[in-house]
């Protein structure tokens, strides 16, 4: 998945799940880790850094 879709998902997340949304997308990665999906487990790891990239940029 391409960075701009990353990061598109990821403020959608937040801002359905507010501060909650990086435990959801990390939930979600080890899920898709543990049923043999790297990729997608890659996926929603980078969606979870972008939404601590959110969650950081709204704290200052």
């Amino acid at each position: 998945m391409e960075m701009s879709k990353i990061a598109e998902h990821a403020r959608a997340l937040y801002n359905a799940h507010g501060d909650k949304a990086e435990a959801e997308a990390a939930r979600q990665a080890k899920e898709r880790k543990e049923a043999g999906d790297s990729e997608q487990a890659e996926v929603w790891t980078s969606v979870r850094k972008a939404i601590r990239e959110i969650r950081g940029a709204r704290q200052t």
